[in-house]
């Protein structure tokens, strides 16, 4: 049964009034409540590809400002406050954002408020932040979290930065909006639930017993504490957390100009004299977030650095194969892909079914059995271990991992699987004769799963692994977060 569903079921033998529960769901706003037009301070987002004149001039992240709008009510023309965001590099366009949950800062900040605070959990312990920290790349840095009465969850939380930008949320995309994700720990028995009465009434309940809560939900939505509230708050504060403006970044903007300058068509490839270019300029800007991921010391030669770099992309794009998967500005393609995580013998661990699990009735895919999320590749410093169990304490054995194919099961990902070897494997079977290298899994059906190995080179290993740390970026800033993060 899901959480979902384990929750309906409490509230059903144990839960409040039906009326009581349907008022904490969602109200009609009113408008002698919320805040006017005038005084509502929305938040807008600006990209170094959308709007290059305005992103320039922005110095900072945040970014206080006053604009012109048409009053909705009296079509008068109203000056009013608003905050620009300055996208970081490298973040091509804006995170989504539903027109039914605009931006604003006040909105913002009750989202804030409600992240970082134990009400949320049933018995005031755990907060969206205890597993979702910004002084740990907004993770938890464990292989499982641990929730309410140190409950164990199954899976290694993953991080908040540009998740605005998924498709879908969750390791197994149960959820299609960060709207819908904010609604699932307080309800999860492992995670926030104490599993008394309905969780959602309770903790609507809670909130409407704080007169500042009350007031600050009454100046954003126009009423009281409501569950649709609460989801669309903290997505409106999530939608905030982005990074981006790596060393891999810059050096693709030097890049760029290389090729400007050159005024000589060329295939853009990044190279070691673009990398260098990045480097060079952030050690003598002293750029700690930028720069940890590589520990420099006065004796280290940058170029040597800088061309390990630039093959390691060339490696992701190339006989790494990572950009099949990993594209993007946030290097994920959202999709879901089984790459064996945990498999023995050709037998995923037993339990959760990842995405196929959570396809809705009538439209599973049997080939999803197992496959999870791919995830950001941005900040990865910050965010280990790796992989959805957290089995992966560093990019190396990420790496390590990949290099062998993954591991063999019924439905690795086509993208993981070597079809010329099991081609060659039937044939041979076929015909009776012996076949190379050790046995493959076979299928009930038959059907040989043969992991496609990289053959990386130790060279290529650490070249990779560099590539990987200087997608490492700039960290949340202290608005966001009250933490200056050193």
């Amino acid at each position: 049964m899901t959480v979902l569903g384990l929750a309906r079921l409490v509230a059903k033998e144990d839960g409040p009034d039906e009326k009581a529960l349907a008022e904490s769901e969602a109200l009609l706003p009113s408008e002698k409540l919320k805040a006017s037009f005038e005084k509502e301070v929305p938040i807008r987002f600006s990209t170094s590809t959308q709007n290059k004149k305005q992103w320039d001039e922005l110095k900072t992240f945040w970014n206080e400002s006053t604009e012109k709008g048409i009053h909705p009510r009296t079509g008068k023309e109203v000056v009013r406050k608003v905050v620009v965001l300055k996208v970081p590099l490298g973040l091509q366009t804006p995170p989504p954002i539903p027109p039914e949950n605009p931006m604003t800062v006040a909105k913002f900040q009750l989202g804030k408020r409600l992240y970082f605070d134990n009400v949320i959990s049933s018995n005031n312990t755990v907060a969206c932040a205890t597993c979702h920290n910004p002084v740990r790349g907004f993770t938890d840095q464990s292989k499982v979290s641990t929730g309410i009465f140190e409950k164990q969850g199954g899976v290694s939380a993953p991080t908040v930065y540009n998740s605005g930008y998924s498709l879908l949320q969750f390791w197994d995309g149960r959820a299609a909006t960060l709207e819908a994700q904010a609604q699932g720990p307080p309800q999860n028995p492992s995670e926030m639930f104490d599993g008394k009465g309905h969780p959602w009434f309770h903790l609507i309940s809670r909130l409407r017993k704080s007169p500042s809560y009350v007031k600050d939900f009454e100046e954003v939505f126009g009423h009281g504490p409501t569950r649709d509230a609460v989801a669309k708050a903290i997505a409106a504060y999530e939608r905030t957390v982005l990074t981006g403006d790596s060393i891999a970044d810059r050096a693709e903007v030097a890049m760029r100009k290389r090729l400007e300058d050159a005024d000589v068509p060329a295939k853009p490839v990044l190279m070691g004299m673009d990398v260098e270019v990045a480097l060079k300029k952030a050690i003598a800007d002293n750029e700690g977030d930028v720069l940890q991921a590589f520990g420099l010391k006065e004796d280290i030669k940058v170029s040597e650095l800088a061309a390990s770099i630039a093959n390691g992309k060339a490696l992701f794009l190339g006989k790494a194969r990572c950009n099949g998967c990993h594209v993007g500005d946030s290097f994920t393609d959202s999709d879901f892909h089984n790459l064996g995580v945990g498999a023995k013998e050709g037998k995923l661990p037993t339990g959760d079914q990842f995405r196929f699990g959570a396809q809705p009735i009538g439209h599973k895919n049997p080939a999803l059995v197992g496959a999870t999320k791919t995830p950001t590749l941005r900040q990865l410093l910050n965010t280990a271990p790796y992989m959805h169990t957290g089995g992966d304490a560093t990019l190396e054995a990420v790496v390590d991992f990949y290099d062998k194919g993954g591991n063999a099961n019924p439905t690795l990902d086509i993208k993981m699987r070597d079809f010329e070897a099991e081609k060659l494997w039937l044939i041979a079977t076929s015909l009776g004769e012996a076949t190379k290298g050790p046995p493959p899994f076979v299928t009930e059906g038959g059907q040989p799963i043969i992991p496609l190995k990289l053959n990386l080179t130790p060279q290529e290993k650490k070249d990779l692994v560099l590539y990987l740390k200087a997608l490492n970026g700039v960290q949340a800033e202290p608005v966001i977060t009250g933490i200056k993060v050193n």
